[in-house]
């Protein structure tokens, strides 16, 4: 059971809390060890905080620990980010999560970015071949310190992936409970692969009964998930295994794509499974835009 924390609110009562309902894994979101970087992006916590959270985890029995970083925050540089990678390891982590900051307009950080802005640091990101280095940096200190990567922004060691997060990247079914949750059950009905359902993202609407917002997932889309989740993971997707379950004839439909990616590339086949190669998780956007509509006609499924 996992529970994802913001470092510095593991306090005694809290802790309690947790054991109490039987957590056994806790996600610390650090984003960068460096206490100016964390400042920088409206962190609150500084390194000590970290380190005192893990150190207080581990002595309430919780040793299961995910550590989340970012490469791309405003100030980073290649030493600073070395450091956060050290300071990682050096925390004895099971699990490591790597992303690359997004530059959109989702965010207060990437609409100053996009508008060329100094708000926010925004003038300090780091550009995107900077932070590309960065991650294939994290890919190969990892690696080496036995942490090995499994999907595009997940490393663990033997034995401690995340077993929900492979639930979605494998189209699995799984409940969400609790406000803004999530649910994916498969469907009964020769219509529909599968149905989402969303809870209130509102507190008051949650507690108040909102009926669930149910999504429905055609075989269509289906089959993009089967590629654009499947992808993510370093194993790759089995073709056989897609043709199994869609069919021959639609997988076929996909070969020029996957022939034309492999050429540029971005992916790698061997046997019946194909996945990323490393410059392919640089560019996973791309890849995974080749598996949609209208590139893949729906009257295909």
């Amino acid at each position: 059971m996992t529970v994802e924390c913001a470092p510095g609110t593991l306090g005694p009562e809290m802790l309690q809390a947790l054991l109490r309902c039987g957590v056994n894994r806790v996600s610390l979101g650090v984003q960068s060890f460096v206490d100016a970087e964390a400042a920088a992006v409206g962190r609150l916590h500084k390194r000590s905080t970290v380190l005192e959270d893990i150190s207080r985890l581990r002595a309430a029995g919780i040793t299961n620990i995910n550590v989340d970083l970012i490469a791309g925050l405003p100030h980073q540089t290649a030493n600073s980010w070395q450091q956060s990678l050290d300071e990682t390891l050096a925390t004895g982590a099971a699990h490591v999560s790597v992303y690359m900051l997004e530059v959109d307009e989702d965010s207060r950080l990437g609409r100053e970015v996009i508008a060329g802005g100094t708000r926010y640091h925004a003038h300090f990101v780091p550009d995107e071949e900077a932070t590309a280095d960065f991650y294939l940096a994290a890919c190969d200190s990892l690696e080496a310190s036995g942490i090995a990567q499994y999907e595009i922004s997940n490393f663990a060691r033997t034995g401690s992936e995340s077993r929900h997060n492979l639930k979605y990247w494998t189209r699995h079914p799984y409940l969400g409970f609790g406000v803004d949750a999530h649910s994916m059950l498969r469907s009964a009905t020769p219509e529909a692969d599968a149905i989402r359902f969303a809870a209130a993202d509102v507190l008051e609407k949650y507690v108040a009964g909102s009926p669930l917002q149910s999504t429905v997932v055609s075989h269509a889309s289906a089959f993009e998930e089967c590629f654009f989740l499947g992808l993510r993971l370093n194993r790759g997707v089995g073709l056989r295994e897609v043709s199994a379950i869609f069919g021959r004839q639609v997988v076929d439909h996909v070969s020029p794509a996957i022939c034309e990616l492999i050429n540029d590339g971005l992916l790698e086949r061997d046997a019946d499974c194909i996945r990323l190669t490393p410059r392919g998780r640089l560019l996973s956007n791309e890849v995974f835009q080749s598996f949609l509509a209208p590139r893949i006609s729906s009257n295909s499924i």
